[in-house]
């Protein structure tokens, strides 16, 4: 195996990772029910993942908003189980395909990450209520 070297790489990453989430019975309804146009979202992901690893400014957006807007769809039922499935799926594919700094690296964004947008919904609730 090798490390995540490029955008192709990330988009290997990114493509065989949602085809988990999408078909996981617990956490597949928070993305199948709002993402309808996959593709477009995938290569969306990508500019992220590469932004967010490799500096190359592709991506623009602001996740925390998309994911308030996503909780709040689902009336906050988003809870810390649904992280922890969507980071071991995160964890599992890394290591199936890749081996490296950028995967131990990807791992650290993810866990930070997730944990930033988790707080951050939280938040969001407070402050809607």
């Amino acid at each position: 195996m090798k490390d995540i070297e490029n955008r192709a790489d990330i988009s290997i990453l990114l493509h065989q990772f949602y085809d988990k989430i999408r078909a996981d019975e617990e956490i597949s309804p928070y993305f199948n029910e709002l993402i309808h146009d996959w593709e477009s979202h995938l290569e969306k992901l990508t500019d992220f993942w590469e932004t967010n690893l490799f500096g190359i400014r592709k991506y623009s957006g602001n996740m925390i908003q998309i994911h308030n807007k996503v909780d709040e769809h689902f009336n906050g039922q988003i809870n810390a189980n649904e992280f922890g499935i969507w980071l071991n799926y995160w964890f599992q594919t890394l290591d199936s395909l890749f081996e490296g700094q950028n995967v131990e690296i990807l791992k650290y964004r993810a866990r930070r990450m997730g944990t930033n947008i988790y707080i951050n919904m939280f938040r969001n609730r407070i402050a809607s209520a």
